[in-house]
């Protein structure tokens, strides 16, 4: 006899397997209803010609759960949902994110490859991401920052891409310390081929993730999908250069929407690699740092200031003469102001 949870995680292995990464009709649905009912509607919704569910319940018919977890575990790769333990709580900040180029939402899963805790890692993980196209100076930037990153115990994340996600990745590595790739294809996949031999490193000394299923190619849309999962598993990112249509800045917007800090290491101003970073910076939408220090600053100021809007007491529902006069509990004076992000 299957456990409720059993059936929540084969209802989410048939979505996760049809549907396209962070499609919001569906992430929004789960999250609202259920794996389950949103499963049992768009299974009904393949009976319907005209309806927007038509070809996800159709797809749906030929899944097999079961089989796509035992394929997948051949390869490695195993299936983490919310409420299990691996499963990082601050994915649910995801929830609610909006939209960006129609994706958003929490994934309704995820694939991780390696013998590492998810939510261990991702407790304490900085994202690291840029331009594909990156010059000897962001190269260089993103490796020594990664790498101070990592050997003061912060999980780098990043997306395996050419340039600065290659080299944020190898800096975590030279340290000696774990790195999440975040994957917009198939958790087996090498993307770009050419990372093969990084991606296997990844694997064994920290954490490959994808929100596809093992086997899916990459496109443009799981491209824009899986930035917000870079964003939705760390606690902070930084921009080390990226022009302005740079994939790196939909990253910075995916961690401005969750309302945790944006750090842009500025560029020359002649660089077009670092035009869009630079901007960010001049119109207060990151922070600017330079070194590792200011990036610990960054983001144990922003922990601090939410923590103490936390522990603001909430005296609403407290008759007028029983109120304190302050409406907050009295602390510590508060730090200098974090830039403007």
């Amino acid at each position: 006899m299957s456990t409720p949870h059993a059936d929540d995680r084969l209802a989410r292995v048939k979505l996760s397997s049809v549907i396209e990464p962070g499609d919001l009709r569906v992430t929004g649905l789960v999250s609202e209803l259920g794996a389950g009912k949103v499963l049992d509607y768009l299974e009904a919704a393949g009976e319907v010609e005209n309806h927007w569910g038509f070809t996800i319940g159709h797809d749906l018919a030929h899944v097999d759960p079961g089989k796509v977890l035992e394929q997948a575990a051949g390869r490695g790769i195993r299936f983490v949902i919310p409420g299990d333990t691996e499963w990082p709580d601050q994915l649910a900040g995801l929830r609610g994110a909006g939209a960006l180029h129609d994706r958003g939402g929490e994934p309704v899963g995820l694939w991780v490859r390696g013998a590492a805790d998810l939510n261990q890692l991702a407790a304490n993980a900085v994202a690291v991401v840029g331009s594909r196209a990156a010059t000897d100076y962001g190269t260089h930037q993103a490796t020594e920052l990664s790498r101070d990153l990592a050997a003061m115990g912060h999980t780098v994340v990043s997306g395996l891409a050419y340039g600065v996600d290659q080299a944020a990745h190898r800096g975590a590595l030279l340290a000696g310390g774990p790195t999440i790739a975040v994957m917009p294809c198939g958790a087996d996949r090498p993307y770009p081929a050419a990372h093969a031999q990084l991606l296997e490193a990844i694997a064994d000394r920290g954490l490959v993730v994808a929100e596809a299923p093992p086997g899916t190619a990459p496109t443009r849309a799981r491209f824009l999908a899986r930035n917000r999962i870079v964003a939705g598993l760390s606690e902070g990112a930084v921009v080390v250069e990226g022009a302005f249509r740079s994939g790196a800045l939909t990253t910075a917007q995916w961690t401005d929407a969750l309302h945790r800090p944006v750090m842009g290491v500025p560029g020359p101003v002649t660089s077009a690699a670092s035009a869009g970073v630079n901007q960010l910076i001049r119109l207060g939408q990151a922070s600017m740092v330079t070194n590792v220090q200011e990036v610990i600053t960054d983001l144990t100021t922003h922990a601090y200031s939410a923590t103490a809007a936390a522990a603001q007491l909430d005296e609403s529902f407290i008759p007028g003469p029983v109120r304190s006069a302050q409406s907050h509990v009295p602390g510590p004076p508060a730090p200098a102001a974090a830039p403007r992000r």
